[in-house]
């Protein structure tokens, strides 16, 4: 038996040993040389303050600010907290359930109700339907483009302004064919900050 144990024991603590330390050690090491930024958690420093990461959205309700996706993530209570990374996830309720659209009609109330003014019949469907995560930073330019009314009037600022700062924060689909474009939220509300 002495021959059987010694054999499969060391083989788990060599390859314990090269899996869970040495490979996460030089992976994690060979990121931070090559990709310092996203090792580091792609965060947004502004004035000195680190506030906030490019993949982790944040919720904006101000009038005069640029708002995400809706997000489902919860506490640990199970309360809602938008964009809770210590507990992401999505809704996960299929197109036929009335809970989503109760919701969905709420969240397009909400939007109609914040700029009755709006210029657009249809409001995109990422501004009423939660990610799969929880956590999307990002929205389409579409539903930037329908907020572009909303967030002029209520900081005075001329909308084809608000419109061209909104199209120079678009981003491309990742190397010109992944994903669509989109427009990160907290970098276009820190844009819209030094707006004048």
């Amino acid at each position: 038996m002495n021959t059987q144990l010694r054999p499969a024991f060391v083989s788990f603590i060599a390859i314990t040993g090269l899996t869970g330390l040495a490979y996460p050690l030089v992976v994690t090491g060979l990121a931070k040389v090559f990709f310092p930024h996203q090792a580091g958690g792609s965060l947004i420093v502004n004035d000195g303050k680190v506030i906030g990461s490019e993949w982790i959205g944040q919720s904006f309700t101000a009038p005069g600010d640029f708002w995400g996706r809706p997000s489902a993530t919860v506490d640990a209570d199970n309360k809602p907290l938008p964009y809770n990374a210590a507990n992401s996830g999505g809704s996960n309720q299929a197109p036929s359930n009335p809970d989503l659209h109760k919701a969905v009609q709420e969240r397009i109330a909400t939007l109609r109700a914040a700029d009755p003014e709006a210029t657009s019949t249809t409001v995109p469907v990422d501004l009423v339907t939660t990610s799969g995560s929880g956590l999307d930073p990002h929205i389409s330019p579409a539903s930037a483009a329908y907020q572009i009314h909303r967030v002029a009037k209520a900081r005075g600022l001329d909308e084809n302004k608000v419109r061209g700062l909104v199209t120079a924060q678009i981003e491309a689909p990742q190397l010109g064919v992944l994903g669509e474009s989109r427009v990160n939220v907290l970098k276009l509300n820190l844009a819209l900050d030094q707006l004048r």
